[in-house]
């Protein structure tokens, strides 16, 4: 072996001992407000993603009003109903973390995380001057791929920044953070899409305001470090070193807690997609896929389409729009009360649990007509799904190593925004055929696909450091 390529392996053992050393100096952290600041302030930047992505259902009353889509279509595949707009959004959402998702890796997680959320804020922009039905579809799909890049890429950004004992409540106060958007959108879109505002659509004002507001990153982005494990394994080792010391000096006076034996990482080696599908990787990317598949009829086949849901069920748009908005508060009180928990059990049980109480009280919200019930069995259904989420946007992400981690999250997580893009065209269908019953049979059998998978085949990762 000649000199340079003594030196390269030489080079290369040194970056895998100082990402290990890494690993164990963030799985012994102690708790520090430093820490949780920067799981706020990077949800924070998520807010304007869940912004993004929530308006798809609560402007869709308002794309009806204005003429540019119909709430069903004769054809299965209508591209003028609000099913397209639905398949748009999650066709760039595929796009962008199939094939995108290895961008993170690449290029770091600060860099992806900003730059991401400055696309689709773009593009947003851009939909929202649209004219036509073809205008709004291809510049939804557009912003799509740069919600699809980001949401990996603040998994991975918040996995390998807190210790796995503190993970779970990371997820569930990140989720609660970002999820405090979906109430916003619901309001402004009960106040402003059945107006008009100086002649311009409701609609559109939501969405420009989403837009104007992310420019916010630009302030984030000062204050969040790059991850040091990635820094460590793409042999920046003294960068790593300075936001450890940094990491470990805000803990202050706290005891640090021991840090665990990891065994030693192999070395990192250019992984490409196909390779995902071989050992050790493949038996956990078929299962997230099958996962995610079905996972996303549950968040999505509810999330998206509830005034829909209510309007078909004889309520008025306006109505609609005010219980959405009341509906809405589950989406960031969930995960804050799943907080109290999501350290206590594996993972694997949690997203069992939500995923057979979307199923009850979906089958609930299908059968009330009660006001008051009807809200109540929509919070219970939002709630759940909200359990859901932020418990396997940690777990997806947590069981792949640092080298791959956004690369192979994105592959697995890519099935459900494929998923959502025809469940959009199969949730209109299903409303026009067997109205809103038959959405939630629909729902009910997917959640007990997703009971059985993780149930029987999902791996424990209580308790494990990164890369262990």
């Amino acid at each position: 072996m000649s000199a340079v390529e003594l030196s390269s392996v030489a080079d290369l053992a040194n970056t895998t001992s100082g990402a290990d050393q890494i690993s164990r100096r963030l799985e012994a952290l102690p708790t520090s407000g430093y820490v949780w600041r920067l799981v706020i302030l990077l949800s924070l930047g998520g807010c304007f993603e869940i912004y993004d992505l929530f308006f798809t259902g609560y402007i869709a009353p308002g794309l009806a009003r204005s003429g540019l889509m119909t709430t069903t279509t004769q054809a299965f595949f209508g591209f003028s109903g609000i099913g397209a707009f639905v398949a748009a959004t999650f066709a760039g959402l595929f796009i962008g973390t199939f094939f995108l998702g290895f961008l993170a890796d690449r290029y770091g997680r600060k860099a992806v995380f900003t730059y991401s959320l400055l696309f689709y804020s773009a593009a947003s922009v851009i939909m929202a001057c649209q004219t036509t039905p073809g205008g709004v579809l291809l510049w939804r799909f557009i912003a799509g791929i740069g919600i699809g890049i980001e949401v990996i890429t603040i998994d991975a950004y918040i996995t390998e920044l807190v210790p796995s004992w503190m993970r779970g409540r990371a997820f569930a106060i990140n989720q609660a953070v970002m999820l405090s958007a979906v109430p916003i959108v619901a309001a402004l879109a009960w106040w402003l899409v059945p107006l008009s505002p100086h002649g311009i659509d409701g609609w559109r004002w939501v969405v420009l305001i989403g837009a104007a507001a992310s420019m916010i990153i630009w302030v984030l982005r000062l204050y969040v470090p790059e991850s040091p494990l990635w820094l460590a394994r793409n042999g920046r080792a003294a960068e790593a070193e300075t936001i450890m010391r940094t990491l470990e000096a805000a803990s202050g006076e706290a005891t640090p807690r021991p840090a665990p034996a990891v065994a030693p990482a192999r070395a990192p080696v250019e992984t490409g997609y196909a390779d995902l599908f071989r050992p050790p990787y493949a038996s956990l990317v078929v299962l997230f896929m099958i996962f995610n598949l079905c996972q996303a009829f549950g968040v999505y086949g509810f999330s998206n389409w509830v005034p829909a849901l209510l309007v078909e069920k004889g309520i008025n748009v306006t109505k609609s729009l005010q219980y959405s908005f009341i509906i809405a508060f589950a989406y960031p009180l969930a995960p804050l009360l799943a907080a109290t928990f999501a350290d206590r059990f594996e993972r694997k049980w949690i997203i069992c649990g939500a995923a057979a109480a979307i199923s009850v009280f979906g089958l609930a919200f299908a059968q009330l007509t009660a006001p008051a019930l009807l809200i109540l069995s929509g919070v219970l259904v939002t709630g759940a799904n909200m359990t859901l989420s932020y418990a396997y946007h940690a777990y997806q992400t947590e069981v792949f190593p640092t080298a791959i981690r956004a690369r192979a999250a994105g592959l697995v997580y890519s099935m459900s925004r494929l998923s959502a893009t025809f469940s959009g065209f199969i949730v209109a269908f299903m409303l026009k055929e067997a109205g809103v019953g038959g959405v939630f049979g629909l729902i009910t059998a997917a959640m007990v696909i997703v009971i059985v998978t993780i149930g029987v085949w999902g791996p424990l990762v209580r308790g494990k450091p990164l890369d262990a």
